[in-house]
């Protein structure tokens, strides 16, 4: 597993993606003519979605069930604000 100044680097490069990302989407795409309404609005950010993904590819889990509930939600529980459920 990866230090936690590893993991708030790649967190900081996720977020700077992200926003780069959001830009050039927000550029180039069409727009909807409606929105799509979701039953709930998510807790983490998009960088930290992205975060735990990368973790995961990296922890050698099969599961990214067990791998959430194991190892984000119990061993990296500050590093995400307590917005994990």
């Amino acid at each position: 597993m990866l230090t936690e100044s590893k993991v708030i680097e790649l967190f900081c490069m996720a977020d700077d993606f992200y926003k780069f990302f959001e830009a050039m989407m927000t550029k180039y795409t069409l727009k909807p003519a409606t929105k799509r309404k979701y039953h709930r609005v998510s807790t983490l950010s998009k960088a930290e979605i992205m975060l735990v993904m990368i973790l995961f590819h990296d922890s050698g889990y099969r599961c990214l069930k067990h791998f959430y509930q194991e190892k984000v939600c119990r061993h990296m529980r500050h590093l995400f604000k307590s917005r994990l459920l």
